[in-house]
């Protein structure tokens, strides 16, 4: 890969934006956005009807863009969301003492790059990616990927723990990348690999996307104390109902499940069974019978709802 001439920053914005990425100006030889702050928002022009910032601002409308990089220099922000890319932000140490944690120190990486590489291996895959390229101002790499559809992934730093390792950031909704054309601190940000973006590989994916906070386990005493205050008829039948369910052989539990769940959903919708004792008696029963929560969690919320739909109704 070889580094193109850089072109100005005007013919570099309307270059991404014809590319259909979303351009929005940065303060000239700077990373932050050449916008006004919320704070000193002056509700007029596209501010009239409230505060816009960066993201909602960036635009692939030439015109726009021709007028706001005749006030200046600016450098150019690409928004990744709206223009439906995930960038990956490969990074070099900024000074002789950002050192690699020791997971990677032992491996003897060095930056960014390298922590790159030994994630394709670990997984592996190819360290080379026939991407849109761009080379930053301190020597790393932007890698382009178009954004998976129906995934929302957002921004992570591999410098606090987060996403894939150390030197290696991701850029996606809510984020923006300096693009090719830019200079900060004097250094040039140049296209090294003009070729489309290619989808995110499914890997990245996979590692990208946030994951489930784990559930919180229910506390049947707790559940139990809670029955234990209610009316006694309300107390037996919430103790029959959950005793069908978790006596319930394979086969049939769903079924009766969703049966004792109509059942109690009388009293839910009758205001003597409060809903979410309903629930968590039923799904303690349900994970006794070997349900899983979340089959569990389905079938009360469709059984309570069908109790509760027939009362009033005549017979």
């Amino acid at each position: 890969m070889t580094d193109r001439p850089s072109p100005d920053p005007l013919n570099a914005a309307l270059t991404a934006a014809a590319r259909d990425w979303y351009v929005f100006p940065l303060a000239p030889n700077h990373k932050y956005p050449a916008l006004h702050s919320e704070e000193r928002c002056p509700r007029t022009g596209p501010c009239v009807s409230g505060h816009l910032g960066w993201e909602r601002r960036a635009t692939t409308d030439p015109n726009v863009i021709r007028r706001a990089w005749s006030h200046g220099p600016y450098n150019i922000g690409l928004a990744c969301g709206p223009s439906g890319l995930v960038a990956v932000d490969i990074d070099t140490p900024k000074h002789p003492g950002d050192l690699p944690p020791a997971r990677w120190a032992d491996r003897g990486i060095t930056d960014g790059h390298d922590v790159f590489a030994a994630l394709c291996e670990e997984h592996g895959q190819p360290a080379y990616y026939d991407t849109f390229t761009v080379r930053t101002g301190r020597g790393g790499t932007h890698l382009y990927f178009t954004a998976p559809l129906g995934l929302v992934l957002r921004n992570t730093t591999g410098d606090k723990g987060q996403g894939l390792g150390w030197k290696v950031d991701t850029r996606a909704h809510g984020g923006y990348v300096v693009a090719a054309g830019s200079t900060v601190a004097g250094r040039p940000y140049t296209v090294v690999l003009d070729v489309p973006p290619m989808p995110l590989p499914a890997w990245l994916a996979t590692l990208l996307t946030p994951k489930a906070p784990p559930a919180a386990k229910l506390d049947t005493a707790a559940v139990r104390a809670r029955i234990g205050r209610l009316q006694a008829y309300v107390q037996a039948a919430v103790r029959g109902e959950t005793e069908k369910v978790s006596s319930a052989g394979e086969g049939v539990r769903n079924h009766t499940l969703f049966a004792s769940a109509a059942a109690l959903g009388r009293l839910v919708a009758a205001g003597t069974l409060p809903e979410h004792d309903a629930t968590d008696a039923l799904l303690a029963a349900g994970s006794k019978a070997g349900l899983g929560e979340a089959e569990c969690r389905r079938t009360i919320a469709k059984g309570l709802a069908r109790g509760a739909g027939g009362v009033g109704r005549a017979a």
